[in-house]
């Protein structure tokens, strides 16, 4: 692998994740100079769903008491590491990427459907084989479920005002 090949492969990481946490209704900020932006984030960034700062992290970067999580996809190990270390110190939980002892959390390959959410993780051993089983798994889904489960839901909701006690949960659960 060409360190070229690697700098377009954590692009696509950081681009993931990106999408990922506006999936999520996640306030994102980013910070990195704009050449390392890949066409995907460039294009969040213009289209301001995310809060874009031009430039190297700096350390007061994490003074920002509403920082709930940190997620790292730089060619740095060394600065990525520092970048841990400050967000151990002000206990925020971090990502670093392609470095799971630094990381507090994992994300996983998910596959999506509507309401139907499918989520693979190796814990960041082997994220190409996450993604490799969540495509097998979807692969076998039912054409249209999520549609179906969108269905499903409507009707639990009409039988919670049939019947609405909790004592009639049992009941419910037989329809």
């Amino acid at each position: 692998m060409t360190p070229r090949d690697k700098a377009d492969g954590r692009l696509q990481v950081a681009a993931g994740r990106i999408l990922n946490l506006l999936n999520a209704d996640a306030k994102v900020r980013l910070i990195s100079p704009r050449d390392g932006l890949n066409d995907e984030v460039a294009y969040r960034v213009e289209q301001n769903e995310v809060e874009y700062v031009d430039r190297v992290f700096e350390p007061h970067d994490l003074d920002d008491p509403e920082i709930t999580m940190v997620l790292t996809a730089i060619d740095d190990p060394e600065a990525s590491s520092v970048i841990w270390k400050l967000c151990k110190e002000k206990r925020i939980a971090a990502n670093i990427a392609d470095v799971p002892p630094e990381c507090d959390f994992y994300f996983g390959s998910v596959h999506r459907d509507g309401p139907l959410q499918i989520m693979v993780s190796t814990n960041g051993n082997g994220p190409k084989i996450a993604s490799i089983v969540r495509k097998k798994i979807a692969a076998t889904l039912p054409e249209n479920v999520g549609d179906a489960i969108k269905k499903v839901g409507a009707l639990r909701k009409m039988l919670r005002v049939v019947a609405p006690g909790t004592e009639e949960g049992p009941k419910r659960m037989q329809w």
